[in-house]
């Protein structure tokens, strides 16, 4: 199976895209567009495009939503922030940083998984994190992964300084990268964790997201007066989403294996991938998620790490400057300026079997 594909040549700049952003003006309207990108928790975005589930959740209501891949993950989030599309797959952090830094207001609609060890830090033969003062990092920088490395840093006392640079890498550029003799240590995601792990017998995952059960969560993120001024469009995407995560919890082998193959791996290695990531299949779980004590203190964590970048909006005075909204009306950050919303709304439509 193959899904609908942008091959992208390279990712705009965050902090460029992000000062320039105009999204479109939100209005009632019946066209939607999500992007989408290479993530075991994401690979349902493109199977609802390919199998036309999304297309049947979207004639109920009577609208039309196309998905669309993306082959560079900080290039989908531009786009989106940008106005190009409605929605896009994106991390908390990520759209904590690039729209609603960007000052695009934005609503996580789903929140899909959290990553529990999908995404890791990976060191070329033997050693440990302390090993790496010194060594240059390859990574997505200023993304979950630069957020990953300086959590298991810190875990070990050291700090970015300590190494010798990281370097700014493509998603798309990651295995190559790999490959060459002047890398010596990558942070990354899957599907590629698990090509690289599984391809070199060197490869020694020193930390993971598992060390940080909960923090990095999967999000379908949209714009937020987009959604207000449409309400089937939530529905539809909703309702879309869950029918698919309904067939995979039940082990559906048609639906792994298209997952798979898309994923550039066999049965086998999606399950595997599967098993290092808390999938949401449940939305009633999700609405825990979202709705859970401890996601305030997370997003503060990560609004400091951002801060600390100079990455939390053009011009941030502090790690406050961006307010995130939360499903019991609590913010943190400046609430007067918030432009980020976990919103339960949908889900809890879809766990009440209302859509």
């Amino acid at each position: 199976m193959k899904f609908k594909k942008i091959m992208s040549a390279t990712a705009l700049a965050m902090g460029v895209l992000a000062g320039l952003a105009v999204p479109a003006a939100a209005e009632e309207k019946t066209e939607f567009k999500l992007a989408w990108s290479i993530y075991v928790g994401w690979m349902p975005w493109g199977y609802l495009e390919d199998s036309g589930i999304m297309d049947k959740w979207a004639d109920k209501y009577g609208i039309d939503v196309e998905i669309v891949q993306f082959n560079d993950y900080v290039e989908s989030i531009n786009q989106y922030t940008a106005g190009a599309f409605d929605g896009v797959s994106a991390t908390n952090m990520d759209t904590l940083s690039i729209p609603s830094g960007g000052g695009v207001d934005t609503t996580a609609l789903i929140v899909g998984d959290y990553s529990n060890g999908n995404d890791a830090v990976i060191l070329k033969g033997e050693g440990s994190l302390q090993d790496l003062k010194g060594k240059p990092v390859n990574l997505v920088e200023l993304s979950v992964s630069h957020y990953l490395l300086a959590r298991a840093l810190d875990s070990v006392g050291l700090e970015e300084s300590d190494l010798d640079g990281v370097i700014n890498t493509s998603d798309a550029d990651m295995i190559a990268a790999y490959a060459t003799k002047d890398v010596e240590t990558v942070v990354t995601w899957n599907p590629l964790v698990s090509e690289i792990t599984g391809s070199n017998a060197d490869a020694n995952v020193l930390f993971d997201s598992a060390d940080i059960a909960g923090e990095i969560l999967d999000l379908m993120v949209v714009n937020t007066e987009t959604l207000a001024d449409n309400p089937a469009f939530g529905k539809a995407v909703t309702g879309a989403w869950y029918e698919v995560m309904s067939l995979i919890a039940a082990g559906d082998e048609d639906v792994l294996t298209a997952l798979a193959e898309a994923s550039g791996t066999d049965l086998a290695g999606y399950k595997a991938q599967l098993a290092a990531t808390e999938m949401f299949f449940d939305a009633k779980d999700a609405v825990a998620q979202a709705s859970a004590a401890d996601l305030p203190e997370t997003m503060t964590n990560v609004a400091d790490f951002l801060f600390d970048k100079g990455i939390l909006g053009e011009g941030a005075p502090s790690a406050d400057f961006i307010g995130v909204s939360y499903p019991d009306g609590s913010t943190t950050g400046d609430a007067g300026n918030v432009k980020l919303r976990f919103d339960t709304t949908y889900m809890q439509l879809a766990a009440d079997g209302k859509l």
